[in-house]
């Protein structure tokens, strides 16, 4: 059976283009987002970048490009990404989600969604049984941090690390398929 791709949301009190400079940004994006170590745009290649995560003590490399964005008639908008890595020691080996971004109320609601193939055969497919939750939760802990940032100026490397919770994110999407709506 094929893992469910990992789906995480939240409503963030700020403005939509706020909330876009923060999660576009790489300097902006990394301090706040636990998946990552370092995120560093690709110089000539505009919309691609280098990432290094660290997990358990192993570092890993990848890179990443911004696939597309769009800006709907209601005023959200949507980024996709595709994100691979050929470094051995990653169990990811190549992926793709997407960023939505909904006016709503006094916020916006900031949703994820993403998907990803492994390597190592049969072991890789065990070891993300394990991982994918973790990987689910720490993408939530980070959304948590960065609606904190934004809604009370406490920089994310100032904030206890007890502040973030996981639990405050929606982590069971919509019917449906997971990047449903997102450009192709």
């Amino acid at each position: 059976m094929r893992p469910k791709a990992l789906y995480v949301e939240t409503v963030i009190r700020t403005d939509l283009d706020t909330l876009w400079q923060h999660t576009q940004d790489p300097t902006l994006h990394r301090r706040w987002d636990l998946r990552f170590a370092e995120i560093s745009p690709i110089d000539g290649h505009a919309g691609h970048f280098r990432y290094a995560s660290r997990f358990l003590g192993i570092t890993v490399a990848g890179v990443g490009v911004s696939a597309a964005s769009r800006t709907w008639p209601d005023g959200s908008r949507t980024s996709v990404l595709r994100f691979a890595s050929a470094d051995p020691l990653s169990l990811i080996s190549a992926g793709a989600g997407f960023w939505r971004y909904t006016p709503v109320g006094d916020g916006v609601r900031f949703v994820t969604g993403f998907d990803y193939g492994t390597r190592w055969g049969r072991f890789g497919q065990l070891a993300d049984r394990m991982f994918r939750p973790v990987f689910g939760w720490m993408t939530a802990w980070s959304f948590d941090r960065l609606r904190l940032w934004l809604e009370t100026g406490i920089p994310p490397e100032d904030q206890p690390l007890t502040a973030p919770s996981a639990a405050r994110c929606g982590r069971t999407r919509p019917r449906g398929k997971v990047t449903a709506g997102a450009p192709a």
